[in-house]
């Protein structure tokens, strides 16, 4: 079978034309700012603007109660706090992650406890969560990565019957539905991220909703966001029980917010189709393993990252990566440079400088081996960018170059 001559070797470009770009922010959101600031405040709890965004996201999640925060990360340690979670409790998550996801669990002073991943959607796997269960396990917080639900059915039967709660980690995945059900209502909170680099953008903000539908534990949520000041109404309650952090989302935050959710529906649409194309245009080739999306589940991808398998390729993955990126398609080998528990913080045991706290409280180490399927994720993925603003011809130059090359270093080609 004759092959086309890669770029890399002198061949031609597969990727010749600019990918498409288009404006995240325009006048829907300058309108919205302006009248925030004629509000003259920017306080949440006088203005109107984050109101409004929460009772838009709870109309579009159908949940009835969320709370508005700083940030992705400030939702998740939200979530925690008012799940309860305390010193010493051990929470259990995703190795592939974001800092974000660890900073609640160990400013809450709980230990951390890596779950092994699905080596094909890179989702929690169930079996490993539960033979992570110990007496302490106080939650699970799930990371549904990269617009991928995780398998919540079985998640949730674990957590019940332990009696811990679930936390979702959405901050990559708006949108995103199991079984038919949002990612981000199925647990017990749901944490999702506003900052410039997801599907929509506040510059940065958070957003905690509150899957329980009971008001005290909306209150309880709504205090830990602010300082455990009970604002509501014309009263403000300073009687204070434990700590909170302060993370309240401003006036600019919320106007911003609330043109941006009418965009996201149109967003997420576009990027479950492209990444849905990608996927059928690269299955089936040799040593290419596809980001696997559940049948019956929909992905609203953040970004899109296969597999490759060397034994099939007479590449390493490093060697393919830049052969696409010769064809036209930027991307990089592996996603971050390494499993969370391999960085210096858990290697040292480190969370606070000179201490060992907490997790002196137990003893735990974290060993190289730990999460074989995560480790083994990073060090053959290859990750590319999926963009609402793409074109189809985009989307097509892509599963061309990926079949381009997969083909041309195939130890037995594709017919």
């Amino acid at each position: 079978m004759s092959q086309e001559k890669l770029a890399i070797h002198g061949g031609p470009k597969t990727k010749t034309t600019p990918f498409g770009t288009g404006k995240r922010f325009g006048l829907d959101e300058a309108k919205e700012l302006l009248e925030a600031l004629e509000q003259n405040t920017l306080f949440y709890h006088f203005g109107k603007k984050v109101k409004t965004f929460l009772s838009n996201f709870n109309e579009l999640y159908g949940v009835k109660y969320s709370v508005a925060t700083t940030s992705g990360t400030a939702s998740i340690h939200v979530a925690l706090g008012a799940a309860g979670v305390t010193v010493g409790d051990e929470v259990i998550t995703s190795p592939i992650t974001d800092q974000g996801t660890l900073i609640g669990i160990l400013y809450q002073n709980a230990i951390p406890v890596f779950a092994d991943l699905d080596p094909n959607t890179y989702n929690m796997d169930p079996k490993s969560i539960e033979a992570r269960i110990t007496p302490r396990t106080k939650a699970i917080l799930v990371v549904h990565l990269a617009g991928n639900p995780a398998d919540m059915d079985a998640i949730m039967a674990i957590a019940r019957k332990h009696n811990v709660k679930v936390i979702e980690d959405c901050a990559q995945s708006y949108l995103t539905k199991y079984k038919g059900r949002l990612a981000g209502t199925i647990g017990d909170y749901g944490c999702f991220s506003t900052n410039d680099f997801k599907h929509i953008s506040t510059g940065d903000g958070g957003i905690v909703t509150v899957n329980s539908g009971d008001e005290q534990d909306f209150l309880t949520t709504h205090a830990f966001a602010d300082k455990n000041f009970k604002r509501f109404g014309d009263t403000v309650q300073k009687e204070l029980h434990y700590v909170a952090p302060n993370y309240r989302m401003t006036e600019l935050q919320g106007a911003v917010g609330i043109a941006q959710l009418k965009k996201l529906p149109w967003i997420c649409e576009q990027r479950n189709k492209f990444g849905d194309r990608i996927t059928a245009g690269i299955s089936g080739l040799p040593g290419i393993e596809p980001h696997k999306v559940e049948a019956g589940n929909y992905g609203t991808y953040w970004f899109y990252m296969m597999r490759v398998d060397e034994s099939k390729l007479t590449c390493t993955r490093e060697e393919f990566s830049k052969a696409l990126a010769a064809e036209g398609i930027p991307n990089s080998a592996g996603y971050i440079p390494q499993v969370m528990y391999m960085q210096p913080l858990f290697q040292k045991r480190q969370a606070y400088l000179g201490s060992h706290f907490p997790f002196d409280l137990t003893g735990i180490t974290y060993e190289e081996g730990l999460c074989p399927n995560a480790e083994a994720i990073l060090q053959t993925a290859i990750r590319f960018g999926v963009n609402e603003f793409y074109t189809e011809q985009d989307v097509e130059d892509i599963v061309r170059a990926i079949r381009k090359v997969a083909n041309h270093f195939a130890k037995v080609p594709a017919l």
